[in-house]
């Protein structure tokens, strides 16, 4: 098995993929005619969005992100955080915590999108100096 797609779900699919093919430099996907279903390319898995209403009719219940509380989160590695970070911050993303040199020999930073989900902006992980 592999991991082929993970579907958050959102008020509105088509702006959320807008939103996050601009702060994250990723390609659109499919979207549905309707636009209650889009996904966004980001290699091998895909990240999809839903919205509640589909998912709703699907005999679901789903539940509203919220950053400050996450149950999860979302992470976008790059060579550039402080760049990265710039671009999510322009794009409308929300500041969650700065540009971090971690212990663990890597680079973090967090904002929260339109959603309220929690997303990481990293670089890959290398030998603590």
């Amino acid at each position: 098995m592999h991991l082929k797609y993970v579907i958050m779900y959102v008020e509105n699919p088509r702006e959320t993929i807008d939103f996050y093919c601009k702060a994250f430099d990723v390609e659109p996907g499919l979207i549905t005619e309707e636009g209650d279903y889009c996904e966004v390319k980001t290699g091998e898995t895909t990240l999809s969005f839903s919205s509640f209403k589909l998912m709703e009719s699907l005999g679901k219940n789903p539940s509203r992100a919220d950053a400050s509380n996450p149950c999860f989160e979302v992470a976008f590695q790059t060579e550039d955080v402080a760049g990265g970070l710039a671009k999510a911050l322009s794009a409308g993303a929300e500041l969650v915590q700065e540009v971090k040199d971690e212990p663990w020999g890597q680079t973090t930073s967090y904002v929260k999108d339109m959603n309220g989900f929690l997303i990481e902006i990293c670089s890959p992980v290398t030998a603590p100096a």
